[in-house]
């Protein structure tokens, strides 16, 4: 009867061991999944913002970024490409620009990056002067 109870606690305390684990391993993925959310969410914000022309854009620049995105570090590298049109012209201006946040997540550094190409606007926006017309 004794070795019967005793072996009774052994199971449940191994069960609730595993349980803790589990409940430890969700809550870590959690957290990763909401510093993922927030790591995207700055990507996008400064891709919106060289996209629009609101941040001068340099051929390699580092930043820590502020909060609510405190303890990510900030890398944009730009690249010019040269492609040729059609008429095996060089094609000018055109830019492959690399965002990339690294921040600290358990112990670890995380990292995620986006490239996108870039071709900047032309001063003046749109009026009938300088649109192309079409036949």
């Amino acid at each position: 009867m004794l070795l019967e109870a005793l072996l009774a606690v052994t199971i449940f305390a191994i069960g609730v061991l595993t349980l803790g684990r589990c409940v430890s391993g969700c809550l870590s993925a959690v957290r990763l999944k909401e510093q993922d959310a927030l790591a995207r969410r700055a990507l996008e914000n400064r891709w919106a913002e060289i996209e629009s022309g609101a941040v001068q854009l340099t051929n390699e620049n580092t930043e820590e970024l502020k909060p609510p995105f405190a303890g990510m570090t900030l890398k944009t590298t730009r690249v010019a490409v040269e492609k040729r049109n059609e008429k095996d012209e060089k094609i000018e201006g055109i830019y492959a620009v690399t965002l990339s946040l690294t921040w600290p997540s358990d112990g670890e550094e995380q990292t995620k990056e986006l490239l996108f190409y870039l071709y900047p606007r032309q001063s003046g926006g749109y009026s009938p002067t300088n649109a192309v017309p079409r036949n």
